[in-house]
This record gives structure tokens, sequence and C-alpha cells, in this order.
């Protein structure tokens, strides 16, 4: 599909369409080893090699971002009830068109992912395709061994009936491990709530194929080839991942 250079450039965040065109007058922007000095030229970015100033870039349709999470932000791209997730996006990722894949509560840490790819987010957080996401929590009183097989069973929230959870507990019963394949408003804590029981701390670890790793605290980093190839999986999709890339 044919589209206009400055266009193409915008979306692959190498500007605003004002300072790609101070770019093409410049002669700094090749395509197919040819300087484009029209803004408006049509091509093919999927089908051409980019150059700008002599440094290739790739071209991708949906970007991917990993961010940890910390407390006291919003899962929002708007200043709402708080700081906005997105004043933790480095300057180099900063997108307007970034989603968020389902939420995390003020309070709750740990894994985010953010997309540029409207299907992927429909589908990763659909209760059909019973995506795992892993969360550490601990709680008021020691979980028991009742809660593991109230969770198994698949409890009811007042009129919502869950699908079954795995519960783990650790060493200190105070602490725990659960994993859920939905995303219901403060589904965690409501589960422990039903339970006669409180969450004190609350983090994703893992969502899907992914895990935080040793990505810091409050910091965020693109999806590796292999990580996104892994999600679209997840969900029976087609990766429209540059060769480049793999």
């Amino acid at each position: 599909m044919r589209e206009r250079l400055d266009k193409v450039l915008a979306h692959l965040g190498l500007g605003s369409r004002k300072e790609i065109a101070r770019l093409a007058r410049a002669g700094m922007i090749a395509i197919d080893g040819q300087i484009i000095r029209d803004v408006s030229h049509k091509f093919d970015p999927s089908a051409s090699r980019i150059e700008i100033d002599g440094e290739h870039v790739i071209y991708q349709t949906y970007f991917h971002l990993l961010l940890n999470k910390p407390a006291g932000y919003v899962t929002s791209t708007k200043d709402h009830d708080g700081a906005p997730i997105t004043e933790l996006i480095p300057e180099e990722h900063y997108r307007d068109d970034w989603m968020p894949v389902g939420r995390l509560d003020k309070d709750t840490e740990g894994l985010l992912l953010l997309t540029t790819d409207g299907m992927l987010a429909h589908r990763l957080t659909h209760p059909r395709w019973k995506v795992a996401k892993r969360y550490y929590a601990e709680l008021e009183e020691p979980a028991s061994q009742e809660d593991i097989n109230a969770f198994a069973a698949g409890m009811e929230l007042q009129d919502e009936k869950l699908q079954p959870a795995e519960l783990e507990i650790c060493q200190d019963q105070r602490k725990v491990e659960l994993v859920i394949r939905e995303g219901r408003y403060h589904q965690v804590k409501r589960m422990f709530e039903a339970r006669g029981n409180r969450v004190l701390y609350l983090k994703r670890v893992k969502f899907g194929p992914l895990e935080l790793g040793s990505l810091g605290t409050g910091e965020a980093k693109e999806l590796s080839a292999a990580e996104a190839l892994a999600l679209y999986t997840e969900v029976g999709l087609k990766a429209d991942i540059p060769d480049e890339l793999n």
C-alpha cells in the first residue's frame, strides 16, 4: 500500500510533519537510495528501504511497549485521578496512539503492556482467549487450602461467575501468587475480600508469555520480535513483524 512520505515518517515517530518537511528540504531522506525532497511522495513503506541522514530506518506497522508500573499512577493516557502512565514513557518511545492492554489499579504495581494494535489489545483482554495473568500479593491474613479450593472452583462475586483461578501459597502464608484468566474490576482484591481477607500489596508479574524480567520499577522497553510474536500467537493472530527485527 502506497502512502505519503510525511505520514509514514510521522507514524514511525521521526518528527512532526513540519520537522519531516525540513529534513526533506535538507536532502536527508532517501527511499531506495533516491533522495526525496517532496513529502507528498508516495511509496510502499513495507517494501522499500528508508534512510534518514544515511541511517536505515525499519518500518513497523504496530508498536508494543512493556512497562513496569509503580504504585501511584493510573492506567490512563490522560490525567484523571492521578498521574497517567504516559509520564513514565521515555521520550524516544512516546506516541499519541498508545493503548494500555487491560488495567492496573492506581495502587497496583507491575507488568503493563501498551500497544498500537487494537485487535491485539482486544483479544488479549477478551475472556474467550483466557490469557493468563500472574500476580504476587501480600495479604492481611494467612491464606489457606480452603482459599485454594475456592479459587479453583470458580468463585461468584455478586452476580459474576468467575473462571477458575490458581492460587499458590508461599512459605509465609500471607504471601501468595495467583493466576487469573480474565480481568474484571478489582478482581483480585474482591476475590480475597469474598474470602474474608484483604490485599495489602499487589503486583502483576506475568501477562501471557510476557514477564517483567530485570525491568526496573518505572522503566519501559519495546518488545523484542520474539516477545511480540509470542503475544500474537497466544491469541491466534498473525504477527506483522519486519524481517529485519526477526
